[in-house]
């Protein structure tokens, strides 16, 4: 997790106003990285200017109930995470191929009038999640990667075991959070849970709950 956070030890080191990039069921915890494809236009732009800044964009659900403004675009949910952009390439069709490095959590303060096509908050660092290993030692590991194991049985999946058992419990609990392939409703739960035991919970419990579903379903349909 060091490279996403090597630039940014105190809440006053990140941005107090971001660009903010709506996508229903991505999920970006501190430390986490992920890929993205970009090829909307307002979003290109968007990139331009990270790129030319900070560096940082939010990476944030669209609000759960589905709620518009009055110019169509969703409401947003009230937390995200802050992604520092670690690389780019382009595509021969006018695309942006980037990874973010997950740097802490936010709250949206206020959406902020602008001229840019894409839309921007004022927010609030979670500025504990800077703290690497706050909570780590909490976390029930071996309850973890159990209902993780089963998960994966149960759905014919495998995984790199060799890499789960190199990493550590913050890198473990957020990994496997982002890979979950769980809602938008589940995605949210996992990244505003207060730390990183009770995240770990909530990914055990849910998982927990998917295995009951699908055992239901496997015994309905041999009925």
């Amino acid at each position: 997790m060091q490279a996403g956070n090597a630039y940014y030890r105190r809440g006053k080191d990140l941005p107090a106003t971001i660009p903010v990039f709506p996508l229903a069921a991505a999920l970006l915890l501190p430390g986490g990285r992920m890929p993205l494809n970009i090829f909307e236009p307002r979003y290109l732009q968007m990139i331009d200017e990270a790129i030319g800044g900070q560096r940082i964009i939010g990476m944030i659900q669209p609000s759960l109930d589905g709620r518009l403004r009055g110019d169509g675009e969703p409401e947003l949910c009230q937390v995200g995470c802050l992604g520092r952009i670690t690389s780019l390439s382009e595509t021969g069709d006018g695309r942006y191929l980037i990874a973010l490095q997950g740097v802490c959590r936010f709250r949206v303060t206020e959406e902020i009038t602008v001229r840019t096509p894409f839309r921007q908050c004022r927010i609030t660092p979670f500025a504990g999640d800077l703290d690497e290993e706050s909570g780590a030692r909490e976390v029930n590991r071996p309850a973890l990667l159990k209902a993780f194991r089963s998960y994966l049985e149960a759905n014919g999946l495998d995984a790199d075991w060799e890499s789960v058992s190199r990493a550590d419990n913050a890198m473990l609990v957020n990994a496997l959070s982002m890979m979950a392939p769980y809602g938008p409703a589940e995605k949210q739960a996992l990244l505003e849970s207060p730390d990183l035991k009770t995240r770990a919970d909530t990914l055990i419990a849910i998982t927990e709950m998917a295995l009951a579903r699908e055992q239901d379903d496997f015994g309905s349909s041999l009925q």
